[in-house]
């Protein structure tokens, strides 16, 4: 059940990577709040500093080279950004748990699933062994993975895909977390199995009551899951909207331009739409729109002065000039 009251905010986070060519603003100024038992879906291209936002809401930015340069996370009352590293770790798993878009590279390529998906019940519930691999193989079956005693046992790579991604939301899920950040869950799937992870993932986010965070680049994905959509442009949020409005009536160029590049059953077109141009380089500084270069409805103003984001509707804030 939705609720009006946020269960974690997101105000002014700006996260930024020192590199040998200069300093990379991977997201500047970013602020979103996720309602409890809600989907928020967050959407831009790759690059565009989705995956860096929800990787700094865990704190797991590599320190150095990336640095949390401004802003506060708040998750139940607690600003994650203050919090002393072994608390952090509580909450890290327990309560704000994260499906990351490659499996293969989130498990131990050493240790069994089983002695994996076990350590987090140890770690977090303090459960003994035994407890710990019996509750194991629950949380596999709830996420109906088949054979999940032999599946314990087995190593990663002896997995399909489509399993360690079961894997991997059962020990995501395991903890029963308050938000669950999901980034690009399906990216690395074929086409029949991404359906059924995401079916199974937002099954299994209304049985447990969480929050959500979808991250993607599919609008496809986020018309059918999500409740409410930020648009992502070059480490900014440049629209936000419920998912009725987004889709009904987009107001940003970038905005439009996306859905307009997207392929339309009924539609026979010989050429898909294409947004002109490429992603500004994020080591450049722009004193104006990041969009500017690439918008066929860019102004003088456009290129001199930051557009700032204003309410236009209810609930539906654009960053755009125009």
């Amino acid at each position: 059940m939705e609720s009006t009251e946020p269960i974690l905010r997101i105000e002014d986070l700006s996260t930024h990577f020192a590199v040998q060519e200069g300093v990379v603003q991977a997201v500047v100024g970013l602020s979103y709040h996720v309602l409890k038992g809600e989907t928020l879906g967050i959407v831009g291209e790759s690059g565009c500093g989705k995956s860096v936002a929800a990787l700094s809401i865990l704190r797991l930015i590599p320190i150095p080279p990336g640095k949390i340069a401004s802003g506060r996370i708040v998750f139940m009352g607690e600003n994650l950004l203050e919090l002393p590293m072994k608390r952090m770790r509580k909450v890290r798993g327990a309560q704000i748990s994260m499906v990351f878009q490659d499996p293969m590279t989130s498990f131990n390529p050493v240790f069994t699933i089983g002695y994996q998906l076990s350590k987090v019940f140890m770690l977090h519930q303090k459960l003994s062994r035994k407890e710990a691999r019996n509750r194991s193989i629950e949380i596999l079956e709830a996420c109906e993975i088949p054979s999940p005693e032999r599946i314990m046992n087995e190593y990663p790579h002896q997995l399909s895909g489509g399993m360690r991604q079961r894997v991997m939301i059962a020990m995501a899920l395991g903890c029963n977390p308050r938000v669950l950040i999901a980034d690009e869950p399906t990216t690395a799937l074929d086409v029949t199995i991404q359906a059924e992870i995401l079916d199974l993932i937002l099954r299994l986010k209304e049985q447990f009551g969480m929050a959500m965070i979808l991250i993607t680049h599919d609008l496809g994905i986020i018309a059918n899951s999500a409740q409410r959509v930020v648009v992502m442009y070059a480490g900014e949020k440049v629209e936000e909207a419920d998912v009725f409005s987004l889709f009904e009536n987009p107001k940003h160029p970038y905005t439009i331009a996306l859905m307009n590049s997207v392929p339309r059953l009924g539609k026979r077109e010989k050429f898909l739409n294409e947004i002109e141009g490429v992603v500004p380089s994020p080591f450049r500084k722009i004193p104006g729109c990041k969009f500017a270069e690439r918008c066929p409805e860019a102004m003088e103003q456009c290129r001199k002065e930051r557009p700032r984001l204003r309410d236009i509707d209810k609930g539906h804030s654009v960053a755009c000039h125009l």
